[in-house]
């Protein structure tokens, strides 16, 4: 640790926020992708600000605003949840990161935002997005944890350094970056206790070769923690991230390295321009936007209109940190649970308060073999990880790291006049000595004794929550807020479409509320 957590003013701790965005396929009543339209009844993808649609037109994505208490961020997403299945007909919320099985990928609608410019520009994105990547990795679902520290914390800190000398924006930049540093040196950390897709269908590009087969239509890895996280799941091609080094370092250098990225020009890309007679990819180089860095920990700032993120991080710094390494456990009707907010907002104050060099080379290659080698073996007794450039047992890195967070588990539970970071830490704890309990080894051993293939076990699982999430009571002022949203996008959707300079001028940027962190709608950038 960089000072004494005892030092720390507990009031410190109090006026941090949490924002959640969760992922979710629909499908058909057998487990099938559905390729019907987002539901009208739900509102305007394009310009909802808490129920919108990711890369797939049947792939949902809720939106929290942010909350001081991760519990209300999370009832926010379970009753926009119960909101959204009341208006699905007898479809499903696919309960798995890991796709319903594919049987055509031409079945994968990308996503459709309307005639205006910006939700062309969308649509256009995803289309470079499934030439660069294939559309099945594009559906691939997950949780994201975005978290901003108080700041009355960030007032102490700097007061009590002995190195600060610029602004107070600089100063939180410069130790947020730190935070996202140690965040990705840990985070197979949270694929180990999290980690719930050991399991993929078949028809999945790409697992073939890597897995081996569960029965004839799964396969899995006996180990797997999260496939998802692996490179067969989520991530850049391997050949895009040796070509992409992104500075972590500093936030001018992280600004400028992916800046450079998105404007040098990648050959294997150009021959996607001009396909089909339409705007297949936004551009031809190395990532279109900021947004095609599937980092597993990014810096985010809240966008005005007319600006793109990287010009929000450089006018205003650092807002908060977005972690997206968590997967949906298929246990858990929202997908993630109470115990795991808890926990994440302790790992996210531990990265914070331990001191965080900067990378170099080697070090980003380490990082991804610690993450490969987690997503794939992780609940392997002989597995071993670098740290220091050293192998250390797993679970003997995890428990200390956890013993590293117990002074902060106390001062939260002061803070918060509470018990639930404690009971969060004993909670992992014992899953790093009984990897039986993570949800990983939970979903293979429930389909082993049940005898069902992937696809079978999620479906049931599908069918559960969707049951939950009907007879999870709503009030009437909550179903009335959802619906004033819903007709509320698309008054804004229509104001977009009527506005001649944001069809035509292809300089105009509307703001993109996709991920937003205050849940902002795009609105016209000529207003």
């Amino acid at each position: 640790m960089t000072l004494s957590i005892e030092q720390l003013p507990v009031e410190c701790l109090i006026g941090s926020k949490v924002g959640l965005e969760k992922e979710g396929l629909r499908v058909t009543p057998n487990g099938r992708l559905s390729t019907a339209d987002h539901p009208s009844a739900l509102g305007a993808s394009l310009t909802h600000p808490c129920i919108t649609t990711d890369f797939s037109e049947s792939l949902l994505e809720l939106i929290s605003p942010p909350f001081e208490n991760s519990l209300e961020a999370l009832n926010f997403i379970s009753e926009a949840e119960a909101f959204v299945h009341r208006h699905l007909g007898d479809e499903l919320i696919w309960s798995a990161s890991m796709p319903c099985p594919i049987e055509n990928e031409d079945d994968i609608r990308i996503a459709e935002y309307g005639s205006s410019h910006p939700g062309m520009q969308k649509t256009i994105y995803r289309r470079g997005l499934a030439h660069r990547y294939g559309k099945q990795m594009q559906i691939i679902a997950g949780v994201h944890f975005n978290f901003s520290f108080s700041n009355e914390l960030w007032s102490w800190l700097q007061m009590e350094s002995t190195t600060s000398k610029g602004s107070t924006t600089a100063y939180i930049a410069e130790r947020t970056l730190s935070a996202i540093r140690n965040a990705q040196r840990h985070d197979w950390l949270l694929l180990f206790l999290f980690g719930a897709s050991p399991a993929t269908s078949r028809s999945l590009s790409g697992a073939n070769g890597r897995l081996i087969p569960y029965d004839k239509h799964t396969l899995y890895l006996p180990y797997a923690t999260s496939l998802r996280m692996g490179d067969i799941g989520y991530t850049n091609s391997p050949l895009i991230n040796r070509e992409v080094v992104i500075n972590h370092n500093s936030l001018s250098g992280y600004i400028d390295s992916l800046r450079s990225v998105i404007n040098t020009p990648y050959l294997a890309y150009e021959q996607f321009d001009g396909l089909g007679g339409s705007d297949q990819q936004l551009s031809n180089t190395l990532l279109q936007t900021e947004n095609e860095y599937y980092s597993t920990v990014r810096p985010k700032q809240v966008t005005e209109s007319g600006e793109s993120l990287l010009d929000a991080l450089q006018h205003r710094g650092i807002s908060y940190i977005e972690l997206r390494s968590i997967d949906i456990n298929s246990f858990v009707p929202s997908g993630i649970e109470p115990t795991q907010l808890h926990f994440l907002e302790l790992f996210m104050y531990h990265c914070l308060f331990s001191e965080s060099p900067c990378f170099d080379n080697r070090e980003m290659e380490t990082i991804r073999f610690n993450r490969n080698e987690t997503a794939y073996r992780g609940r392997d007794p002989s597995l071993k990880l670098i740290h220091r450039q050293e192998k250390i047992a797993l679970h003997q890195w995890a428990s200390q790291l956890i013993d590293e967070m117990q002074p902060l588990a106390e001062k939260l539970d002061q803070a918060h006049h509470t018990n639930h970071y404690s009971k969060a830490l004993s909670h992992y704890r014992e899953r790093v000595y009984q990897p039986n309990l993570t949800p990983s080894a939970q979903m293979l051993d429930t389909m082993q004794r049940t005898e069902k293939s992937f696809s079978s076990f999620t479906l049931g699982r599908s069918q559960l929550h969707h049951q939950h999430h009907l007879a999870l009571k709503l009030a009437d002022e909550r179903i009335a807020f959802f619906k004033a949203m819903a007709r509320q996008s698309y008054r804004q959707k229509n104001a977009l479409e009527g506005c001649k300079k944001c069809q035509v001028d292809k300089n105009s940027f509307c703001k993109d509320g996709h991920g937003s962190y205050r849940a902002q709608a795009i609105r016209c950038a000529c207003n």
